[in-house]
């Protein structure tokens, strides 16, 4: 890592992991239909795997309902096996043009389930974000044996490093937090 570049490579690699996380929270189920939850299901499609966003469109007419329309009525059987195959646990209602999704209201234990699905992820992005500081660190002292740089200004590296991560493990704990009670409200 170049020095003038590092405050911004650290950050782009912090905002990365919360991004990736956020889009994963997109696709953990709350009761409310979200094209998210079955956008990037893959189904084999022409021998292919295939994301079904890519193979149907996706909407919402009801907050309780996910309507899966294929381009090509032959993909209604391979999407219909794949949602079921996913770990979603909803039965799709097919008429042989369209994929109906009526999302259940979750169980008390689903809701915890993905409650802690919440927090492992967070904790997988918090883990990224401690990686790329301690990167930072490591580019800094090696910098600073190389006498680029003096040992104060390491210092003052160092607490720069460290308000990166601090202030998105922050955002993180906060939208974790945020679909953490989003799951748990009835």
């Amino acid at each position: 890592m170049a020095l003038e570049n590092l405050m911004d490579e650290l950050e782009e690699k912090m905002m990365m992991a919360e991004d990736a996380m956020k889009t994963d929270f997109q696709a953990i189920r709350t009761g409310k239909a979200s094209p998210a939850l079955v956008e990037n299901i893959t189904a084999e499609y022409y021998g292919a795997m295939t994301r079904i966003k890519d193979m149907a469109g996706i909407s919402t007419p009801e907050p309780r309902l996910l309507v899966i329309q294929p381009w090509d009525q032959s993909a209604v059987k391979a999407i219909e096996k794949a949602l079921i195959d996913s770990n979603l646990g909803i039965s799709p209602v097919s008429d042989g043009k369209i994929i109906r999704l009526p999302i259940p209201p979750l169980s008390e234990d689903r809701r915890k389930a993905l409650a802690k699905q919440v927090k492992a992820r967070a904790e997988e992005a918090k883990i990224s974000i401690r990686n790329a500081r301690r990167d930072g660190n490591d580019a800094a002292k090696k910098a600073q044996k190389a006498s680029e740089i003096t040992e104060d200004e390491l210092k003052k590296l160092n607490d720069d490093i460290q308000k990166l991560p601090d202030s998105y493990i922050k955002k993180i704990d906060d939208c974790a937090a945020d679909k953490e009670s989003e799951l748990m409200a009835i």
